[in-house]
């Protein structure tokens, strides 16, 4: 089970591009699970049908189209590089954009599901108290939310973690630059002598899934006792 030079560049490669992902997708993921779950607007059908879109759809599909738009001829990948220097297609950044895109639907929903759950009173109560509406989100709302931005968060991680389609589809399969765990497993799949490292590799990767779930599940939990749930559940089965 001992890893290679180019096995552990993959996996710290698909670590990092993980982790941006995550980052990249939780401020606007928090914004739009609020939107969609307080508030009624013309569209939100449609944006919560464009939210969810890359879950059904082949993710070759999300990386051919990112390609076409932010590929160095794309009409904003071709501004970006002229402009700002910046290119996404067949870099490792771009693999981290393919990864948000994929992975963002996963994060949105126990956000929004965690958001719907508190009761709007006590924002309410906040603003009575002085608090500004922004300040009401920073220090009810979003601590009451805790459990789903850590169970979107993990989620998150975790798909991007195993982001494939997408990825290959938009940056390639460049070896130290967009060869993250999937592309790798792929890579050594078809090369002789490979099978070894592909076992090696998915094995890790079925480790890092189970570990990456149970580490959601405990610390959820851990969090829902801070903020009193479990309390809460104990009282209402009693009654």
């Amino acid at each position: 089970m001992m890893l290679s030079e180019d096995e552990w560049q993959a996996l710290r490669l698909s670590a990092q591009v993980a982790a941006w992902a995550t980052l990249l997708c939780l401020p606007v993921g928090i914004a739009l699970a609020w939107l969609l779950a307080r508030r009624d607007f013309p569209g939100k059908v449609f944006v919560d049908a464009l939210i969810q879109l890359p879950m059904v759809l082949p993710p070759v599909v999300p990386g051919y189209f990112l390609l076409l738009a932010l590929g160095t001829q794309g009409p904003i990948g071709g501004w970006l590089l002229e402009t700002f220097d910046i290119r996404f297609a067949f870099d490792w950044k771009g693999a981290v954009l393919a990864s948000a895109v994929m992975a963002f639907p996963l994060l949105v929903q126990p956000l929004r599901l965690a958001f719907r759950m508190i009761d709007a009173r006590l924002e309410q109560a906040a603003t009575t108290l002085g608090a500004t509406p922004w300040r009401a989100f920073l220090t009810v709302t979003l601590p009451l939310a805790l459990p789903g931005v850590i169970a979107g968060s993990v989620l998150c991680f975790s798909r991007s973690l195993g982001e494939f389609g997408a990825t290959m589809a938009f940056v390639g399969n460049i070896p130290g630059e967009t060869r993250t765990l999937p592309l790798a497993i792929y890579s050594y799949t078809h090369v002789p002598d490979g099978e070894a490292a592909a076992m090696r590799l998915a094995l890790l990767s079925i480790a890092l899934a189970f570990a990456a779930l149970l580490a959601s599940h405990v610390l959820t939990r851990r969090a829902e006792r801070l903020l009193g749930y479990a309390d809460l559940r104990g009282a209402r089965a009693e009654h």
